[in-house]
């Protein structure tokens, strides 16, 4: 496999927004490159995970400004990415450890 896919995905994102999607809409949340693209993120995760991906939504989430004692930071910013799969595919990150 490519090392480029792995770039382009970096991470499932969990949350209870991303659990409240994962039951209702049959969705999973990435953390993906800040530069990947729709058609890039939907492939690399067809081609990891084995599975149909119907449609990918982007998200840019801004850095927080955080204060600590040598004042204010910013925390970067990144992407994440929600993914519709086709109905009756599923990705088990259990098995993936």
């Amino acid at each position: 496999m490519s090392v480029h896919l792995y770039k382009i995905i970096q991470a499932p994102h969990i949350s209870e927004k991303a659990a409240l999607a994962a039951e209702a809409g049959n969705q999973v949340v990435f953390r993906v490159a800040v530069d990947a693209t729709k058609p890039e993120i939907k492939k690399a995760i067809e081609k990891l995970f084995a599975v149909k991906v119907v449609s990918v939504n982007v998200l840019n989430v801004k850095g927080k400004v955080k204060r600590n004692r040598f004042g204010d930071v910013r925390k970067a910013s990144w992407k994440k990415a929600y993914v519709k799969l086709a109905e009756g595919q599923e990705i088990d990150f259990a098995d993936a450890v």
